[in-house]
């Protein structure tokens, strides 16, 4: 296999081979992705400890993709590190640190904002224009809007249900009451889009109707958390988001970004859309008065 000189590149061949992988490779994977900021700065026996495999494993795992060994492999995850030296995020990383031990009521809140704005930071730099505007451009021909998401991304498909309503845009809130999932999920067909929200573990309720959507020709927007997700797969569209984290609890601010980007971008699409068809519209007028 070819060597992979930036870490993008490299993150897209470890998803691919993933589940062709042996146990110890898949959860070397996992671990580098979820942990591209250890797999640069850790040495081998510090990183073989956190993904617990032997460092034998790592070695193996380097050449696999291509590489002589794991620190050749390692400067392609340094690199990635190259834009973020003296970061926003990194610097809040830094002053949190001082605060962990505030349990307070104030305590608490500040390093949930300093967590906050390093995931906002994060979005920031990784975010695709490219990504943004696909969306969009689905969201815009779509007949019909489904909505999906369960637990504790819920939230996130109930406000786009409303902001989506404000817009004039039909969309329905596939929450599955009264059993009525399948249901719902019919009238997103083939002219239709679906944005779905699901994190580790993912919601097998979420994954059955992106499945289903996707057997009737929808076309998919997920938001999720990496590239190992099983949205990925069946997303035209879809967005990695790393949620701020405090205690074991997870924001949704990241989320809520993406969402409310989603939804400003579209209306703004709308309105053009209805500025060159009222431009269009007048100068057939004009033209229909004109002498002969």
């Amino acid at each position: 296999m070819a060597e992979h000189k930036n870490y993008d590149d490299l993150k897209l061949a470890m998803a691919a081979q993933h589940a062709h992988l042996p146990k110890r490779l898949r959860e070397i994977v996992e671990f580098a992705i979820a942990s591209p900021d250890q797999m640069a700065l850790e040495t081998v026996a510090e990183i073989s400890a956190r993904a617990k495999v032997q460092p034998s494993s790592l070695v193996r795992f380097a050449k696999y993709f291509g590489f002589t060994g794991f620190s050749d492999m390692q400067r392609v995850f340094r690199s990635r590190l190259v834009d973020r030296a003296g970061s926003y995020s990194e610097r809040i990383r830094e002053t949190q640190a001082g605060t962990d031990g505030d349990n307070s009521p104030l305590g608490i809140m500040n390093q949930l904002i300093g967590s906050i704005t390093a995931s906002l930071q994060e979005l920031s730099r990784d975010a695709r224009q490219v990504d943004l505007e696909g969306a969009v451009n689905l969201l815009a021909k779509a007949d019909i809007i489904g909505l999906v998401a369960q637990r504790r991304s819920f939230p996130i498909a109930a406000y786009l249900a409303y902001a989506l309503s404000h817009l004039e845009r039909r969309a329905v809130l596939i929450d599955g009451v009264g059993g009525l999932a399948a249901e719902q999920t019919r009238l997103v067909g083939g002219n239709g889009a679906l944005i779905a929200v699901s994190f580790s573990p993912y919601a097998p309720e979420t994954l059955a109707i992106v499945g289903q959507a996707r057997s009737q020709g929808a076309r998919i927007v997920a938001i999720t958390d990496n590239a190992l997700s099983p949205l990925v797969a069946l997303a035209d569209v879809h967005f990695e988001v790393s949620e701020a984290q405090i205690r074991g609890i997870r924001s949704l601010a990241a989320t809520n970004c993406i969402a409310v980007s989603l939804v400003v971008a579209l209306g703004q699409r709308l309105e053009q859309s209805i500025e060159r068809g009222r431009g269009e519209t007048a100068s057939r007028s004009r033209g229909s008065r004109a002498p002969r």
